[in-house]
């Protein structure tokens, strides 16, 4: 079995957010990029784990990206990654990135495409549903639980009031939610295999986003609490009236 794991190059939770280009343009000045930690954490570990119980042959990561996002690719080969590939491609519409995706899935006849429940920096949670319909595969959202025997792979995700578990064969797309796996940190013996380990980069295929960007704004955070005093309904309900807003 053979194993995808798409990975999204994305700004460290910890960045300063800032804007350029009259708010079209996310400035990465002195920002660190991570591996998106959904796609780490749940669905490259459990692709790993797979692999050391002796389910899968390799773990192959993908990536739609320039050249600066090389150095994420390898920290995934540092956790234990065999291989990566790299669309050339600068892109921010879901539509084109799971296409890219699908493309060259479809061409290497994968068995197992595993995405991060979404990513950090879009909240998307769409490309995963994407690839699996550009496939025709069968799609399994929000996983917290996979095992594979033989051809057939038995899931769980959390649905309401319950868990839901549900059977089918191989080939299939799922996105990992928290449960699937856990974090991990890579040792010295993987950090220095990264170094070596193939990185493919191809052009993009041809493809039409449909999406762009027309700007972005801040959050403006929490506003300040207005105390009153509790003998003074009348303040309350004037203020109820003229200040309070439905968010």
């Amino acid at each position: 079995m053979k194993i995808l794991v798409p990975i999204s190059n994305v700004p460290d939770t910890t960045s300063k957010i800032a804007f350029t280009n009259g708010d079209t343009q996310f400035n990465t000045a002195g920002v660190q990029f991570i591996i998106n930690p959904y796609d780490e954490w749940f669905a490259l570990v459990r692709a790993l784990e797979l692999k050391e119980a002796g389910k899968a042959e390799k773990v192959t990561l993908l990536h739609v990206g320039l050249a600066d996002s090389d150095a994420t690719i390898r920290k995934g080969f540092a956790l234990g990654a065999d291989d990566g590939v790299r669309i050339d491609a600068d892109s921010q519409d879901a539509y084109f990135v799971a296409e890219q995706i699908a493309k060259y899935a479809k061409d290497n006849g994968y068995d197992l495409i595993l995405t991060g429940k979404e990513t950090i920096n879009y909240n998307g949670s769409s490309v995963g549903a994407m690839i699996a319909g550009f496939m025709d595969l069968p799609f399994i959202s929000l996983a917290t639980k996979l095992e594979i025997e033989g051809n057939k792979a038995s899931l769980e995700h959390d649905v309401d009031g319950g868990i839901q578990v549900v059977e089918c064969e191989l080939p299939l797309v799922a996105s990992c939610a928290k449960g699937m796996a856990e974090q991990r940190i890579p040792n010295m013996k993987g950090i220095m295999a990264a170094r070596t380990k193939p990185l493919t980069v191809l052009s993009a295929t041809t493809t039409e986003a449909l999406t762009s960007v027309k700007s972005f704004a801040l959050s403006t955070g929490r506003t300040t609490c207005k105390m009153i005093d509790e003998n003074n309904m009348d303040e309350l309900v004037n203020l109820l009236h003229t200040e309070a807003k439905v968010i």
